[in-house]
């Protein structure tokens, strides 16, 4: 299942984990948001390493714009606490999955 994440536990989540993280910038009113929901949540419960985290941009404004979400949905893989890859828009499963590298 994948996490929600708000400003509060960003840092504790994302940037201290110690698996690689995958967060999903999203809105509720987000047509191709909601078609990659069941997607990640899909990668979420695998047994691939990642860890998946959504964050709502409209819940968490300056997050999203500190990470630059201002198209959405936008997904960004964090390894080590830092951003290393970013994609911009829905995307089939396993594009998703070339994208993680797995």
């Amino acid at each position: 299942m994948s996490l929600k994440v708000t400003s509060e536990n960003f840092k504790q989540e994302v940037l201290k984990s110690s698996e690689p993280v995958l967060v999903d910038f999203y809105a509720d009113w987000c047509g191709p948001c909601r078609m990659l929901a069941p997607i990640l949540e899909d990668i979420s419960d695998s047994d691939l390493g990642i860890k998946v985290a959504k964050v709502n941009v409209d819940d968490n404004t300056p997050l999203a714009l500190q990470y630059g979400a201002r198209s959405i949905p936008l997904l960004i893989l964090f390894k080590d606490g830092k951003p290393v890859a970013k994609h911009l828009g829905y995307a089939e499963k396993d594009e998703i999955l070339k994208f993680l590298g797995v």
